[in-house]
């Protein structure tokens, strides 16, 4: 990178962390979405960077308090998300060396979707779901986890319909988004696929990162989560779309 696309990537990295301190889950996307658009770096390069700084946020959280996590509830959605990660590490292995196109396709296609969920109203259940429901959407979660280090929206709209307390369920994520990025990085690194530069890149990030959530929860108010959840709505759709036009033009085209 030239000092100019370093400094549009910390850019990306403040836009991301205050959507995901405002809307709870939308860093990895807006950050894997801009990176892409701009092209800045690899799928796989940025996801990694997206892997150290969730774990790092969920180190800083866990050590001010030690949370409450049911962990009956999500014990079958930890199984089936870690099998999930593991699935989606091999996937992107295969895909980029493979058909780099295909995955900047698939990323623009989950972005969309995310986007989606992102504005969805969903009602909220009479009862806790079964076991089946957790078991597929940590498993669809966790093939996010390993391909984009993006496992939230999946799981984050599953649970937020559940009659459950806020602080549980906030908890059970942060626990569960953090064994994933743990085993992500494990799995990633073990297969030599974390380079040099995705560890630098997290080291300029990270004090980014920190500043703005402090500012984002210090100065935000209810009014503002609205607005910002309507603008990562479009950004998330024009960072999709971005993606997606592109690579079904190189597909169509080959």
């Amino acid at each position: 990178m030239s000092i100019s696309q370093h400094l549009l990537f910390l850019a990306c990295v403040a836009l991301a962390t205050y959507a995901q301190t405002m809307t709870g889950f939308a860093f990895g996307l807006v950050l894997l979405g801009l990176s892409g658009v701009f092209q800045l770096a690899s799928v796989s390069e940025v996801a990694n960077v997206v892997s150290v700084l969730s774990l790092v946020n969920a180190a800083v959280t866990l050590a001010r308090a030690r949370p409450q996590v049911n962990w009956s509830l999500i014990r079958p959605a930890m199984i089936s998300s870690l099998a999930g990660v593991g699935a989606g590490v091999a996937a992107l292995a295969w895909i980029s060396g493979a058909m780099t196109v295909l995955l900047q396709l698939l990323l623009g296609v989950t972005i969309l979707a995310c986007a989606v969920l992102l504005v969805a109203r969903a009602q909220p259940l009479a009862q806790v779901s079964s076991r089946k429901s957790f078991l597929f959407f940590g498993a669809v979660s966790g093939v996010l986890g390993g391909l984009f280090s993006s496992a939230g929206p999946p799981m984050v709209y599953h649970l937020y319909r559940q009659p459950l307390p806020l602080a549980a369920i906030r908890n059970s994520l942060l626990i569960l988004f953090s064994l994933n990025a743990v085993v992500r990085l494990t799995l990633v690194t073990g297969q030599g696929e974390f380079m040099a530069s995705s560890f630098w890149l997290s080291v300029l990030a990270l004090p980014i990162v920190i500043g703005v959530t402090w500012m984002a929860r210090r100065y935000s108010t209810a009014g503002s989560m609205k607005t910002v959840k309507r603008m990562v709505f479009v950004l998330l759709l024009a960072a999709g779309l971005g993606l997606i036009v592109p690579a079904f033009k190189t597909l169509t085209a080959g």
